[in-house]
This record gives C-alpha cells, sequence and structure tokens, in this order.
C-alpha cells in the first residue's frame, strides 16, 4: 500500500470480480472530537474509517468525479458490489461519477462496534456510540476529502445517509459540488416524538392497505400475535419471536415488493421449518446488525434525549389493534425478546436517556447555495414527506421530487431510474 497521507492508507486501482476497478481506502481518525477525552476500546485516541472507492472499468479512474454514497441505517456498512448483487443503480452512478462508498464509524471494515462489551462495560460502550451519530461521520469523510486531496465531491445519501448530507450541508457546504438525496430528509426543528406521530400513522395506514389487498392476513396476524404472546412462536433458531419482534414485520411494507414477500410468509403454516426460518430472516432487526437497533433513535435526535421515544409516542389504536404492523420502532420489550439484541440492553438504556447535540443549523442550511435534488418518497413509512418537505424547503439550491412510484428502496429498487432523474433535476434538465 502506498500512503497518500500519515493518516490515509491507500491502496492502488485493481479489477475486481464484478469487472469494476477498485481500490481501497483506511484513514485514522479521531474517535471523540467534543473535547471530553473518550477513547477508542483499544485505549488510543483514534479509530479506522474503511472506505471502498469504485470506478467503471475501461476509463482512467481520476477522469470522472468523485461522489460519495453514504449509507442507510444508522449502523449498516455500505454496499459490497457483487457479481449477483444487483449492480444497476450503482451502475447508473459510475456513467458518471467514480464512488466512494463509506463504511460509517462502527460499521463494516472500519473500526467496528459490534458487541456490547467493546469498551469493556456498557457505560463505556454507551459512551463509544456516543460517537457514531452524523456530526461525526460528516467529519470523518471531511478528513478522507482532504486526505486524498479533493477540493469538492458529491454527496448520495440514502435514508439516513441523506441525514448525514444534510448535516454536511449544514457545517461544510463548501465541500459539496452537488448533493442527492433519496428518502432520507431529516425532521429539522421537530423532536422525536412528532417524527414517530407521523411514522405511526404512516404504518397504520399502510397495514390497513394491506389488509384491504390481502383480508386473510388480518385473521393470520392475528394468530400468529397470540402464539407470540404465549411464547409460541420461534424462529428455525429457536428463538422466540415475542408480539412486538412480530409486529416489526410491518418493515417489509416500506420497501419494493415487500407486500407480497410479508403475505407468502403469512400463508405458511407457522410451524413449518420454512415460516420458521424465513420469519428470522424477515424481522426488522436483529444481532447480524445491531447498532441499527441500538442507536437508531439517535438518528432522529435534533437536541434532546429520545427516552425510547417510539415506545412512548406509539399511538392507542396499536395498543388496541395487534395486526397494526409497525416499522423503524425499537421498543424496548424488542431488546428483551431478541437473543442477539438482549446482550445490548444495558447500553440502549443508557443511550435512551443521553442528552444529544443539536445536529443542523436552519440559518446555515438557508444560506447555502450547493446545487442538488431529493427524491421524496410520497408513500414512505420510514421518513415522514411532511418534515421532509418542510427541511427541502430550507435549504435553496435543493430542487425536489415527489412521487408515489416507487417506495423508501426506489434508489435500489429501481435499477437507477431515480438517481439519473435527480441528476436531471439538479442539473436543470428537467423542472420536477
Amino acid at each position: 500500500m502506498s500512503n497518500a497521507s500519515p493518516l490515509l492508507r491507500s491502496s492502488n486501482w485493481s479489477s475486481s470480480t464484478t469487472g469494476l476497478l477498485i481500490r481501497h481506502h483506511h484513514l485514522s481518525v479521531p474517535l471523540d472530537r467534543s473535547g471530553q477525552g473518550d477513547l477508542a476500546p483499544d485505549g488510543s485516541v483514534s479509530i479506522t474509517v474503511y472506505a471502498r472507492e469504485v470506478s467503471a472499468a475501461g476509463i482512467d479512474p481520476l477522469s470522472r468525479p468523485p461522489l460519495v454514497f453514504l449509507q442507510g441505517g444508522p449502523g449498516c456498512e455500505a454496499p459490497r458490489p457483487s457479481a449477483d448483487a444487483g449492480l444497476s443503480w450503482l451502475g447508473a452512478i459510475l456513467e458518471h461519477y467514480r464512488v466512494i462508498l463509506i463504511d460509517q464509524r462502527g460499521t463494516g471494515a472500519s473500526s467496528p462496534v459490534d458487541r456490547p462489551d467493546a469498551a469493556g462495560s456498557p457505560a463505556a460502550t454507551a459512551r463509544l456510540l456516543t460517537h457514531l451519530r452524523a456530526d461525526e461521520i460528516v467529519e470523518d469523510c471531511e478528513e478522507l476529502r482532504s486526505a486524498l486531496g479533493l477540493e469538492r465531491w458529491s454527496l448520495l445519501g440514502q435514508s439516513f445517509g441523506g441525514f448525514c448530507v444534510t448535516r454536511y450541508l449544514s457545517e461544510h457546504a463548501e465541500s459539496l459540488e452537488t448533493v442527492y438525496i433519496t428518502g432520507g430528509l431529516p425532521a429539522v426543528g421537530h423532536g422525536i416524538d412528532e417524527v414517530y406521530a407521523l411514522s405511526y400513522e404512516a404504518m397504520r395506514a399502510k397495514s390497513e392497505e394491506y389488509y384491504d389487498r390481502y383480508p386473510k392476513d388480518r385473521d393470520r396476524m392475528s394468530y400468529l400475535s397470540e402464539l407470540a404472546g404465549r411464547g409460541e412462536l420461534t424462529t428455525a433458531g429457536g428463538d422466540i419471536v415475542g408480539p412486538e419482534r412480530l409486529r416489526s414485520l410491518g418493515a417489509l411494507l416500506g420497501g419494493a415488493g415487500g407486500a407480497d414477500t410479508l403475505h407468502h410468509l403469512l400463508e405458511r403454516d407457522p410451524d413449518s421449518w420454512t415460516f420458521r426460518y424465513d420469519l428470522g430472516h424477515s424481522l426488522a432487526f436483529g444481532g447480524r446488525s445491531p447498532l441499527y437497533a441500538v442507536i437508531h433513535e439517535s438518528c432522529w435526535a435534533d437536541a434532546g434525549t429520545t427516552d425510547w421515544a417510539a415506545q412512548r409516542a406509539r399511538p392507542a389504536v396499536f395498543e388496541d389493534d395487534p395486526t397494526l404492523l409497525t416499522g423503524e420502532h425499537v421498543r424496548r420489550e424488542s431488546f428483551a425478546e431478541d437473543t442477539g439484541l438482549r446482550p445490548w440492553l444495558a447500553v440502549a438504556d443508557l443511550l435512551a436517556a443521553h442528552e444529544w447535540p443539536a445536529l443542523y443549523d436552519p440559518t446555515r442550511l438557508k444560506a447555502t447555495t450547493t446545487p442538488g435534488a431529493a427524491a421524496v418518497y410520497a408513500r414512505d413509512v420510514f421518513v415522514p414527506i411532511i418534515t421532509s418537505l418542510e427541511t427541502a424547503a430550507l435549504i435553496p439550491g435543493l430542487r425536489t421530487w415527489i412521487t408515489s412510484e416507487y417506495e423508501h428502496d426506489g434508489s435500489r429498487a429501481s435499477g437507477g431510474k431515480v438517481f439519473n432523474r435527480l441528476r436531471d433535476l439538479a442539473a436543470g434538465m428537467i423542472s420536477r
């Protein structure tokens, strides 16, 4: 490996099995930029952030401008280019950019935080996780941009990645060429309870729409809820699925084809191996990516504490009707019910009581001139359309496309069509 900077280790470009050109970057960054002196689990002041830079084959990689892809989540690593992973969404971007896929701090090949005892105790691990929000992720990106010797680059943020893009605009707009956001405009100036009230209403409507399409599935879900309440619903691995985890199957309804996936699951015998296996793989939260659940509410906290907001803000109608499904609503019971998440409960309790700083500065957002475009999905059950449009209105250079053609995962499900439309919109080639 060659050194592009004292803190950056970069490989040479090489061909991958997907036919793409790839190079790898490992950047050493401070864990704690707040001045509080928190240390990484190994006792050092720094952690590693990993980024995979991808270019189309057959061209000089540096002939196309850089674009950073910021993954949804939070707590999930960037996608890995794979020959069988359906790369059409990435291919559409590579026609115009070389793409930098960043494993956000704490995930993937960056210094991972994948165990509740990562820092030795629940309190120390919770403290460590307070440094995994959009503010620190953006500073990591800025250090990588500087280390690579780039004056500016463009951003594409999916879901939580769009929250990071908004923070970037709020703090370092001068570093940005163009920004694209897909289903990821945060609720600036709104409390987390307001956000969850809107997302619960979206899930209530989506649930009713689903049962209108598959009327018999309501009785099936009611029966499964009874089994779950008695502790008689299990995955193929023997993990007991309680009522709260069962309801989280509603997250499937937020993606393309999710209604059919849920229906095909519910039509199976709950005692069958196929049902139990598919159930375990369909639940919204679990031990594969525990941070997705552990730090989820913190991504909505634009100042203040979260205090298990999804639990506090759930409308009474959900208590009265167990067949109403939930989405990205992490309740405390979810940790108690899930074998993979249960060891994280003490950490999650501490984070629920943490006082979070504000993430966005509306005055700075209003002063930005960076061009960009955002896809706002009218039927999005995860990121409310109402607050999304309010935030879009704060950013002068951001042109908004509202569509009901796609769900929250439209960026990938469209095979690149969403990105191409946003690129044309940001460039002024189309009006909406």
